[in-house]
Parts: structure tokens; sequence; C-alpha cells
């Protein structure tokens, strides 16, 4: 990776790390959580050997990025803004955006907000979610799976900063990214967790082909430093976004887009998202939607699992344009 280069922007008040590499129309990739810029390494080297520039930011509260304190900082408006900003430094008009799990929220509100800056996006796991104007988000999330669904429980502020601490950062992460469960995932308050969040495996699971010893110490090198709490505060305001975005009730994504998730990915087998995305009602919402691509054995880190596969769909599609 020495062949990526890294600089500070200073977007909307912060100041943002960056990693890029290449020349050429830029592709944007937006991470999710518990991720870094890192998340896209792979993506970074092959779009940019394709003639493109290849931009990813670790977020606010990630990495090497500004950490704001409060948690009013982190709303859809604030992140949404820092990309902005970050796309006017880079000088251009228009960029292909590629996002994943938070990152592909992200991207769902950059392109309702500024459609006219995106040529083309490629959404990983999450599709777009509209908003449903009788129940807030984490309210739903909480009458769907209980208390104990991990965005409940990712609520309190200090909570799951303490159950993080107890299982360690590294051995956190490695559960996270390598977990196949597909079911929803639960935090459990009595200090214990279950499933995705499970204490109890902290070094029983050897690691997969495509995770390395050196990727976990990266990713628990930033995190160690940074914290988990701005991250957290994404989650934390998934209520208040829902309030801010009353005026897009109804709205539509008018960018082209093309989604790849998994097969055992865990957004894909929850909340209804099987039947929303092929009942036709995601293209509903997404006219523009070119594709949907279900990669079989894949579960929801789909960009470090598969990259070949993943990076091989965004080529294919942005070149188009």
């Amino acid at each position: 990776m020495e062949t990526i280069e890294h600089r500070t922007v200073e977007v909307n008040g912060i100041n943002m790390h960056v990693a890029e590499k290449g020349q050429g129309p830029v592709v944007l990739f937006i991470h999710g959580f518990p991720e870094l810029w890192y998340t896209w390494r792979h993506q970074i080297l092959f779009i940019s050997a394709h003639g493109y520039h290849a931009v990813a930011p670790d977020l606010r509260g990630y990495g090497d990025t500004d950490v704001p304190a409060s948690v009013t900082s982190y709303t859809c408006f604030h992140i949404v803004g820092d990309i902005v900003a970050l796309i006017n430094s880079l000088g251009v008009d228009q960029v292909y955006l590629v996002g994943h799990d938070w990152g592909a929220i992200i991207g769902w509100y950059l392109c309702l907000f500024r459609p006219e800056i995106i040529k083309a996006y490629v959404c990983l796991s999450v599709p777009f979610l509209p908003r449903n104007p009788k129940v807030k988000m984490v309210d739903g999330f909480r009458a769907k799976h209980g208390d104990d669904y991990y965005i409940c429980r990712f609520q309190v502020p200090g909570e799951a900063e303490e159950q993080f601490a107890k299982i360690g950062t590294e051995a956190f992460i490695k559960n996270l990214l390598t977990s196949r469960q597909s079911s929803p995932p639960l935090l459990v308050r009595e200090g214990m967790m279950s499933g995705t969040f499970n204490t109890k495996t902290k070094s029983a699971k050897s690691l997969p082909s495509w995770l390395t010893k050196e990727d976990l110490a990266y990713y628990a090198s930033k995190f160690n430093k940074s914290g988990f709490t701005g991250p957290l505060s994404y989650y934390r305001n998934m209520n208040v976004n829902w309030e801010l975005m009353a005026p897009w009730t109804g709205a539509q994504i008018k960018v082209p887009v093309k989604f790849i998730t998994g097969d055992l990915d865990v957004v894909y087998n929850s909340l209804d998202m099987k039947d929303y995305i092929h009942s036709g009602a995601f293209k509903k919402d997404v006219p523009y939607l070119e594709g949907v691509v279900i990669q079989e054995g894949v579960a929801h880190f789909n960009n470090q699992e598969a990259a070949e596969d993943v990076n091989n769909h965004i080529y294919d599609f942005i070149k188009k344009f």
C-alpha cells in the first residue's frame, strides 16, 4: 500500500484524512463501520490502474480525521457536508461514488441532496431506505427486534464503548469483519454479546484468506487512537436524521445506480430487505437502478471478502458513463 498517497484536507470546519491514487475522473469511496479508508485498499489500487483518480477519506470521527466531541456533530447534514466540501476541493464538477455500510447510507443522502455532482453510484450492502413518516428509525428497529438489537444498544452513550473495551479493539473488529451470521445482531446488556458481537470468540477464529494480521493491526491502531464514540454517533443521530429528512419524504434517487451485496449479508437477510430489493419497490424508489448483484457465499464486508469481483463490477459499471 506504499504507493497510495495520503494528505489532510480542511473540509466543513474539520481536518479530513484522505487516501488517494491515480489520475483521471474521480471515483470517491465512502467507508462504513467499523472501517476506514483502508477498507477500500483493493479498490483503490485496481481503479487507479484503470485510468481513474481513486479517493477514499476517513469519515469524520474515524481514523486520522478529526473527531468532534459533540454527538450533535454527526448528523447526515454534517457528514454529507464534509463529502461535498471534499469533492469541491478536488476541483471537479462530478464524481463516481462507491459506498458500503454507513458509507452506502451517506451515499444515498448525497445522491438525494446533490444528484448533479454524482455521475453514477455503486452501492454495497445497504439499499436505499425510504423514510417512513410514521415511525422514527430507531423506534422501528426496537419494535421489530427488541431492545437488544445492536442499533438500539448503540443509542446509550458509553454503553457500547464499554462493551467493545471488554473484548478488545482488535478482537472486536476481527469478529465483526469475519462474521458469517446473517440473523439480526444483538448486543446483550448483561456483560455479554451474542452473534456478531460475541465476546466468547476473542481469538478462536482463524483469519480468512482476505484478511491478514497486518490488516487487523492497522484497524486496531487507528481505533485505539480515535475511539468508537465518533463512529457510534452516526447511529445516535438516526432519529435526528429521520426528523431532518422530513422534506425528502417520498423523494426518489435520480442517479444511475448499481447495487451489490452478498447472499450472507446481515442487511440483506433482515428487515424485509430481500422483498424490498426484489419486489420492484427498490426500483420504484431508485428509477435509474441498472443492476442488482447478489454474490453467492459472501457476507457483509464484500468489498474486502470478494474484492476482485467487486472491483470488476465497479469498473464495468462506471466505464459506461
